[in-house]
């Protein structure tokens, strides 16, 4: 992975304020987007990457989903616009960083969409149900996306 560090994070931050006034900026020990009081949450990382990802998710007003695959949809997007963003401060985001981390959602997505009892693809009925296309089970599953996945059967309580 190659990471071209071009100036300090705080030099970067005051730029993005001045370029970006409608968004709080938040030193964090994560980065995130929070929509509802639209700051943006950054680490003191000298690889600013995810600074500029988070930035976009800010720039592109993604506030949440109802499917599963709209977060990775909102994730790829996310991830081209911060690339364009970079290119504007004469930075490079690497593509496999990129790709490293959409892969991580694209996992979480196979993992969630796999029916627990033949293993084969589902389909979501809801923002928390899915139903196999091969086996016709229907499992619930919970809100991870950075903890422990769980999978329910769809008549069990939890």
């Amino acid at each position: 992975m190659v990471v071209i560090i071009m100036e300090s994070t705080n030099s970067l931050i005051k730029k993005l304020r001045a370029e970006y006034p409608d968004f709080i900026y938040k030193k964090s020990t994560d980065f995130q987007w929070s929509h509802g009081d639209k700051t943006i949450f950054y680490t003191d990382k000298d690889d600013c990457s995810f600074l500029f990802h988070e930035l976009s998710h800010a720039i592109l007003g993604h506030n949440g989903y109802e499917r599963d695959v709209e977060l990775v949809t909102m994730e790829s997007e996310a991830w081209n616009k911060a690339k364009q963003i970079a290119k504007k401060y004469d930075i490079h985001i690497d593509e496999d960083l990129v790709q490293d981390n959409l892969d991580t959602y694209r996992d979480w997505l196979h993992k969630r969409s796999t029916c627990p009892k033949c293993n084969a693809v589902g389909l979501q009925t809801d923002k928390k149900s899915y139903k196999c296309l091969a086996c016709d089970h229907k499992w619930r599953v919970n809100e991870a996306k950075t903890c422990a996945l769980r999978r329910y059967n769809k008549n069990t309580p939890r």
